[in-house]
Protein backbone atom coordinates (compact mmCIF):
# COMPACT_ATOMS: atom_id res chain seq x y z
CA UNK A 1 0.00 0.00 0.00
CA UNK A 2 1.14 3.27 -0.54
CA UNK A 3 -0.16 6.85 1.09
CA UNK A 4 0.88 9.91 0.29
CA UNK A 5 0.78 13.49 1.85
CA UNK A 6 1.87 16.94 1.01
CA UNK A 7 1.82 20.80 1.74
CA UNK A 8 1.00 22.72 -1.79
CA UNK A 9 2.91 25.67 -2.66
CA UNK A 10 -0.43 27.84 -1.05
CA UNK A 11 0.06 25.91 1.94
CA UNK A 12 -3.00 23.78 1.35
CA UNK A 13 -2.35 19.55 2.97
CA UNK A 14 -3.16 17.08 0.39
CA UNK A 15 -3.30 13.60 1.34
CA UNK A 16 -3.23 10.15 -0.89
CA UNK A 17 -2.95 12.08 -3.95
CA UNK A 18 -1.63 10.02 -6.72
CA UNK A 19 2.10 9.86 -7.80
CA UNK A 20 1.40 11.60 -11.37
CA UNK A 21 0.81 14.59 -8.95
CA UNK A 22 4.38 15.17 -7.73
CA UNK A 23 5.15 15.69 -11.16
CA UNK A 24 3.11 18.91 -11.55
CA UNK A 25 5.74 20.64 -9.00
CA UNK A 26 3.05 21.92 -7.09
CA UNK A 27 4.38 20.47 -3.42
CA UNK A 28 6.52 22.55 -1.23
CA UNK A 29 7.49 18.97 0.17
CA UNK A 30 5.60 15.91 -0.23
CA UNK A 31 5.89 12.33 1.73
CA UNK A 32 5.25 8.94 0.19
CA UNK A 33 4.71 5.72 2.07
CA UNK A 34 5.57 2.40 1.04
CA UNK A 35 3.73 0.08 3.54
CA UNK A 36 4.39 -4.01 2.62
CA UNK A 37 4.36 -3.00 -1.07
CA UNK A 38 3.92 -5.54 -3.55
CA UNK A 39 5.92 -6.45 -6.72
CA UNK A 40 4.45 -3.70 -8.87
CA UNK A 41 4.80 -0.97 -6.23
CA UNK A 42 8.29 -1.99 -5.92
CA UNK A 43 8.84 -1.48 -9.17
CA UNK A 44 7.92 2.45 -8.41
CA UNK A 45 11.29 3.08 -6.66
CA UNK A 46 13.07 2.42 -9.50
CA UNK A 47 10.79 3.47 -12.58
CA UNK A 48 9.51 6.92 -11.22
CA UNK A 49 11.87 7.69 -8.05
CA UNK A 50 14.84 6.10 -10.01
CA UNK A 51 16.73 5.53 -6.73
CA UNK A 52 20.28 4.03 -7.13
CA UNK A 53 19.71 0.29 -7.22
CA UNK A 54 21.97 -0.17 -3.99
CA UNK A 55 19.54 1.46 -1.94
CA UNK A 56 16.88 -0.75 -3.70
CA UNK A 57 18.58 -3.53 -2.80
CA UNK A 58 18.76 -2.26 1.00
CA UNK A 59 14.94 -2.19 1.17
CA UNK A 60 14.34 -5.26 -0.77
CA UNK A 61 16.38 -7.79 1.59
CA UNK A 62 16.02 -7.88 4.97
CA UNK A 63 17.46 -7.30 7.30
CA UNK A 64 20.03 -4.55 6.96
CA UNK A 65 21.90 -2.99 9.72
CA UNK A 66 20.99 0.63 10.47
CA UNK A 67 23.26 3.25 8.40
CA UNK A 68 23.50 6.18 6.55
CA UNK A 69 24.47 6.14 2.49
CA UNK A 70 24.90 9.53 0.53
CA UNK A 71 23.69 9.41 -3.34
CA UNK A 72 22.78 12.46 -5.77
CA UNK A 73 20.00 14.41 -4.34
CA UNK A 74 19.31 12.68 -1.22
CA UNK A 75 19.96 10.54 2.13
CA UNK A 76 19.04 7.21 2.69
CA UNK A 77 18.33 5.89 5.90
CA UNK A 78 18.31 2.55 7.47
CA UNK A 79 16.66 2.57 10.89
CA UNK A 80 15.23 -0.56 13.01
CA UNK A 81 12.20 -0.29 15.06
CA UNK A 82 11.52 -3.22 17.61
CA UNK A 83 8.38 -6.01 17.17
CA UNK A 84 7.42 -6.21 20.61
CA UNK A 85 5.98 -9.59 20.49
CA UNK A 86 9.49 -10.84 19.44
CA UNK A 87 11.90 -8.45 20.02
CA UNK A 88 13.43 -8.79 16.83
CA UNK A 89 14.08 -5.12 14.73
CA UNK A 90 12.06 -4.62 12.01
CA UNK A 91 13.91 -2.95 9.01
CA UNK A 92 12.30 1.25 8.55
CA UNK A 93 14.10 2.40 4.97
CA UNK A 94 14.38 6.53 4.56
CA UNK A 95 14.79 8.40 1.70
CA UNK A 96 15.20 11.93 2.29
CA UNK A 97 16.09 15.01 -0.09
CA UNK A 98 15.23 18.85 0.90
CA UNK A 99 11.68 18.57 -1.28
CA UNK A 100 10.75 15.34 -0.63
CA UNK A 101 10.46 11.90 1.90
CA UNK A 102 10.32 8.21 0.66
CA UNK A 103 9.41 5.95 3.42
CA UNK A 104 9.76 2.12 3.16
CA UNK A 105 8.82 -0.42 5.39
CA UNK A 106 7.65 -4.26 4.82
CA UNK A 107 5.36 -4.31 8.15
CA UNK A 108 2.75 -2.16 9.56
CA UNK A 109 4.49 0.75 11.59
CA UNK A 110 2.10 2.58 13.61
CA UNK A 111 4.80 5.23 14.16
CA UNK A 112 3.97 6.83 10.67
CA UNK A 113 0.32 6.56 11.46
CA UNK A 114 1.18 9.18 14.63
CA UNK A 115 3.21 11.50 12.89
CA UNK A 116 0.73 11.40 9.53
CA UNK A 117 -2.02 12.33 11.83
CA UNK A 118 -0.04 15.12 13.62
CA UNK A 119 0.44 16.43 10.44
CA UNK A 120 -2.84 16.37 9.20
CA UNK A 121 -3.87 18.03 13.05
CA UNK A 122 -2.09 21.34 12.58
CA UNK A 123 0.11 21.71 8.52
CA UNK A 124 1.37 24.75 9.09
CA UNK A 125 3.69 23.61 11.91
CA UNK A 126 5.18 21.29 9.24
CA UNK A 127 6.85 23.57 6.88
CA UNK A 128 10.05 22.84 7.92
CA UNK A 129 9.79 20.29 5.40
CA UNK A 130 10.89 16.57 5.20
CA UNK A 131 13.69 16.53 7.40
CA UNK A 132 11.34 17.44 10.24
CA UNK A 133 9.31 14.36 9.60
CA UNK A 134 12.30 12.43 9.53
CA UNK A 135 12.79 13.63 12.73
CA UNK A 136 9.48 12.55 13.63
CA UNK A 137 9.44 8.96 12.41
CA UNK A 138 13.20 8.18 14.00
CA UNK A 139 11.62 10.04 16.93
CA UNK A 140 8.55 7.87 17.54
CA UNK A 141 10.79 4.61 17.01
CA UNK A 142 12.87 5.47 19.49
CA UNK A 143 10.16 6.48 22.21
CA UNK A 144 8.63 2.66 21.29
CA UNK A 145 11.96 1.66 22.60
CA UNK A 146 11.19 2.75 25.96
CA UNK A 147 8.31 0.90 27.05
CA UNK A 148 9.57 -2.49 26.50
CA UNK A 149 12.57 -1.31 28.49
CA UNK A 150 10.69 -0.37 31.32
CA UNK A 151 8.23 -3.71 31.28
CA UNK A 152 11.63 -5.14 31.63
CA UNK A 153 12.90 -3.27 34.07
CA UNK A 154 10.15 -3.27 36.27
CA UNK A 155 9.72 -7.57 35.98
CA UNK A 156 13.26 -7.34 37.33
CA UNK A 157 12.34 -5.96 39.85
CA UNK A 158 9.60 -7.82 41.24
CA UNK A 159 11.68 -11.23 40.87
CA UNK A 160 14.86 -9.02 42.63
CA UNK A 161 12.55 -8.88 45.59
CA UNK A 162 11.03 -12.36 45.51
CA UNK A 163 14.60 -13.28 45.24
CA UNK A 164 15.65 -11.66 48.61
CA UNK A 165 13.31 -14.37 50.22
CA UNK A 166 13.61 -17.74 47.85
CA UNK A 167 15.27 -18.37 44.92
CA UNK A 168 13.49 -20.92 42.58
CA UNK A 169 14.22 -22.02 39.25
CA UNK A 170 11.66 -21.20 37.24
CA UNK A 171 12.24 -17.51 38.62
CA UNK A 172 15.51 -17.74 37.34
CA UNK A 173 14.50 -19.07 34.27
CA UNK A 174 12.52 -16.37 33.45
CA UNK A 175 15.18 -13.99 34.79
CA UNK A 176 17.37 -15.32 31.45
CA UNK A 177 14.30 -15.14 29.02
CA UNK A 178 14.29 -11.40 29.79
CA UNK A 179 18.42 -11.31 29.84
CA UNK A 180 17.76 -12.45 25.95
CA UNK A 181 15.21 -9.47 25.25
CA UNK A 182 17.25 -7.52 26.60
CA UNK A 183 20.18 -8.71 24.39
CA UNK A 184 17.59 -7.97 21.09
CA UNK A 185 17.19 -4.89 22.35
CA UNK A 186 20.83 -4.07 22.61
CA UNK A 187 21.38 -5.38 18.97
CA UNK A 188 19.04 -2.58 17.98
CA UNK A 189 19.86 0.59 20.39
CA UNK A 190 23.80 0.57 19.49
CA UNK A 191 23.19 0.27 15.82
CA UNK A 192 20.34 2.93 15.96
CA UNK A 193 22.63 5.43 18.43
CA UNK A 194 25.65 4.80 15.58
CA UNK A 195 23.09 6.08 13.06
CA UNK A 196 22.55 9.28 14.84
CA UNK A 197 26.04 9.92 15.88
CA UNK A 198 26.57 10.20 12.22
CA UNK A 199 23.57 12.09 10.92
CA UNK A 200 24.97 14.82 13.50
CA UNK A 201 28.41 14.60 12.37
CA UNK A 202 28.35 14.25 8.96
CA UNK A 203 29.42 17.20 6.55
CA UNK A 204 26.57 15.92 3.93
CA UNK A 205 23.92 15.57 6.18
CA UNK A 206 23.96 19.68 6.87
CA UNK A 207 21.66 20.44 9.80
CA UNK A 208 21.33 24.17 10.94
CA UNK A 209 21.39 24.54 15.14
CA UNK A 210 17.54 24.03 15.19
CA UNK A 211 17.75 20.69 13.15
CA UNK A 212 20.72 19.23 15.20
CA UNK A 213 19.33 19.99 18.48
CA UNK A 214 16.29 18.09 17.21
CA UNK A 215 18.10 14.53 16.06
CA UNK A 216 20.58 15.22 19.43
CA UNK A 217 17.50 14.75 21.41
CA UNK A 218 16.92 11.13 19.46
CA UNK A 219 21.13 10.49 20.46
CA UNK A 220 19.88 11.68 24.38
CA UNK A 221 17.33 9.32 24.05
CA UNK A 222 19.41 6.56 22.74
CA UNK A 223 22.22 6.60 24.87
CA UNK A 224 19.59 6.58 27.99
CA UNK A 225 18.30 3.45 26.66
CA UNK A 226 21.83 1.97 26.15
CA UNK A 227 22.32 2.91 29.88
CA UNK A 228 19.31 1.48 30.83
CA UNK A 229 19.88 -1.87 28.92
CA UNK A 230 23.22 -2.83 30.29
CA UNK A 231 22.16 -1.80 33.85
CA UNK A 232 19.32 -4.04 33.55
CA UNK A 233 21.68 -6.49 32.18
CA UNK A 234 24.04 -5.78 35.03
CA UNK A 235 21.04 -6.46 37.39
CA UNK A 236 20.28 -9.91 35.68
CA UNK A 237 23.82 -11.15 35.82
CA UNK A 238 24.20 -10.22 39.83
CA UNK A 239 20.31 -12.10 39.91
CA UNK A 240 22.19 -15.15 38.56
CA UNK A 241 25.22 -14.73 40.87
CA UNK A 242 22.97 -14.24 43.89
CA UNK A 243 20.49 -17.23 42.82
CA UNK A 244 24.04 -19.42 42.74
CA UNK A 245 25.07 -18.41 46.00
CA UNK A 246 22.05 -19.08 47.75
CA UNK A 247 21.50 -22.43 46.45
CA UNK A 248 25.71 -23.22 46.74
CA UNK A 249 24.38 -21.86 50.82
CA UNK A 250 21.42 -23.90 50.68
CA UNK A 251 23.75 -27.30 49.45
CA UNK A 252 26.60 -26.29 51.88
CA UNK A 253 23.75 -26.57 54.80
CA UNK A 254 21.66 -29.68 53.63
CA UNK A 255 25.99 -31.44 53.31
CA UNK A 256 26.43 -29.82 56.89
CA UNK A 257 23.66 -31.29 58.31
CA UNK A 258 23.97 -35.00 56.67
CA UNK A 259 27.59 -34.66 57.57
CA UNK A 260 26.67 -33.98 61.56
CA UNK A 261 24.01 -36.90 61.24
CA UNK A 262 26.74 -39.30 59.34
CA UNK A 263 29.49 -38.39 62.24
CA UNK A 264 27.21 -39.64 64.87
CA UNK A 265 26.57 -42.78 63.36
CA UNK A 266 29.80 -44.14 62.46
CA UNK A 267 30.81 -44.88 65.99
CA UNK A 268 26.98 -46.40 66.77
CA UNK A 269 27.13 -48.19 63.39
CA UNK A 270 30.69 -49.55 64.09
CA UNK A 271 29.77 -50.15 67.76
CA UNK A 272 26.46 -53.02 66.51
CA UNK A 273 28.70 -54.04 63.90
CA UNK A 274 31.02 -55.22 66.10
CA UNK A 275 28.60 -56.96 68.15
CA UNK A 276 26.39 -57.97 65.29
CA UNK A 277 29.34 -60.72 64.38
CA UNK A 278 28.08 -63.49 66.12
CA UNK A 279 31.65 -65.14 66.92
CA UNK A 280 31.10 -67.26 70.05
CA UNK A 281 34.32 -66.00 71.93
CA UNK A 282 32.53 -62.66 72.45
CA UNK A 283 32.05 -62.43 77.07
CA UNK A 284 29.94 -59.03 76.39
CA UNK A 285 27.15 -61.20 74.54
CA UNK A 286 26.42 -63.30 77.94
CA UNK A 287 26.11 -60.63 80.57
CA UNK A 288 22.95 -60.21 81.47
CA UNK A 289 22.44 -56.34 81.21
CA UNK A 290 25.28 -55.88 77.94
CA UNK A 291 22.39 -54.91 75.51
CA UNK A 292 21.21 -51.97 78.05
CA UNK A 293 25.18 -51.02 78.91
CA UNK A 294 25.72 -50.79 75.48
CA UNK A 295 22.85 -49.03 73.95
CA UNK A 296 23.73 -46.04 76.58
CA UNK A 297 27.03 -46.19 75.86
CA UNK A 298 25.35 -46.08 72.19
CA UNK A 299 23.28 -42.88 73.74
CA UNK A 300 26.08 -41.37 75.31
CA UNK A 301 28.53 -41.10 72.33
CA UNK A 302 25.16 -39.86 69.82
CA UNK A 303 24.59 -37.24 72.98
CA UNK A 304 28.39 -35.99 73.12
CA UNK A 305 29.47 -35.49 69.63
CA UNK A 306 25.75 -33.37 69.36
CA UNK A 307 26.89 -31.04 72.15
CA UNK A 308 30.66 -30.68 70.99
CA UNK A 309 28.93 -29.91 67.12
CA UNK A 310 26.98 -27.39 68.88
CA UNK A 311 29.66 -25.82 70.86
CA UNK A 312 31.84 -25.66 67.60
CA UNK A 313 29.06 -24.07 65.40
CA UNK A 314 28.08 -26.84 63.10
CA UNK A 315 24.33 -26.62 63.68
CA UNK A 316 24.19 -22.46 62.92
CA UNK A 317 24.72 -23.58 59.14
CA UNK A 318 21.05 -24.58 58.28
CA UNK A 319 19.46 -25.37 54.24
Amino acid sequence: MIRTLGITNDQQLLADFSLEEIKTGKFIWYWVDFESPTTEENRLLSSFFHFHPLAIEDCLMRLQRPKLDYYEGYHFLVAHKINKETFEGEEVNLFVAPDFIVTYHHSPAPEFAIVRERIEEMPASWERGSLYIAYQVLDKIVDGYFPLVYDIEDHLNEIDDEIGFKSTTKSMKYVFDLRSDLLHIRRIVLPMRDLLYRILNSYRFRLNDQERAYFMDIHDHLIKLTEMVESNRELTADMRDSHMSINSSRMNGIMMILTIISSIFIPLTFIAGVYGMNFKNMPELNWHYGYFIILFIMFGIAFSMAIWFKLKGWFDYRP
